[in-house]
């Protein structure tokens, strides 16, 4: 947006230029976080207040809106790629880098979450964690936590990335990394982006695969998760491995 100027092309003076609607919007949600009842705004007012420390001078309102109905979450919209986050009017390359920063932000304070105990007493924080990192993924992604012997977290690392219903995942890379940190323990994380999170035969025969190759190193495999939009599958709750 240009300058508040006059019609000759001017700056207005501080003490005659008009002040816009959104102005006093922008500070009565402010007002309202720092008063501690944020819990009563709405969503899009959450994602509108932070919308206006990236993007000054204009009605933050309408993006807001407009992001939550593209992606269809608040959740969704900040974890979005940047490509797509710039279709929507707006919506520039900064306020894109700063919104997936928000999201990487979220993931790195659930992720301190898993770290604080051992991971099986923590299951819920763990559950945290993998949706938040890969229910809106587009794209098959397989990660691996690693434990140690009192089943504290020494790494989670992508070990596979691929397409939208297949990711290639190699046994032996999963058992050779394990060594490498030595971890006495593995979970594997997958997502379906296709939304329904029921593990596929293809899942069952490779997790097999996988465990396989762990037990012979003395390496147990937890679990296997599989994540979807709306829920996330425990494999060996399933009774399928």
């Amino acid at each position: 947006m240009g300058g508040e100027g006059d019609s000759a092309g001017k700056p207005a003076s501080s003490a005659s230029a008009p002040k816009r609607h959104y102005h006093g919007h922008r500070e009565r949600l402010r007002a309202r976080i720092l008063k501690g009842d944020g819990s009563a705004l709405a969503k899009y007012e959450l994602l509108e207040l932070l919308l206006c420390a990236f993007i000054p001078r204009i009605d933050v309102k309408p993006i807001a809106k407009a992001l939550i109905a593209r992606f269809g979450s608040v959740s969704a919209a900040l974890a979005a790629s940047p490509e797509r986050l710039t279709e929507i009017p707006g919506v520039g390359e900064s306020a894109a880098a700063y919104l997936r920063a928000t999201h990487l932000l979220l993931q790195a304070a659930a992720g301190d979450q898993v770290k604080e105990r051992p991971v099986i007493s923590n299951w819920a924080a763990l559950l945290n964690y993998v949706r938040m990192t890969l229910r809106h993924e587009t794209a098959e992604q397989v990660r691996t936590p690693f434990l140690d012997r009192k089943n504290r977290l020494i790494a989670d690392e992508v070990t596979g990335r691929g397409t939208v219903d297949h990711a290639p995942v190699y046994p032996r890379e999963i058992a050779r990394r394990a060594l490498e940190l030595a971890a006495s323990s593995v979970i594997l994380v997958h997502n379906h982006p296709s939304g329904d999170p029921t593990p596929s035969r293809a899942d069952v025969e490779m997790t097999r695969e996988i465990e396989t190759a762990l037990k012979a190193l003395d390496i147990r495999l937890h679990d296997h998760l599989v994540v979807g939009k709306a829920d996330t599958v425990s494999m060996k709750a399933k009774g399928l491995i």
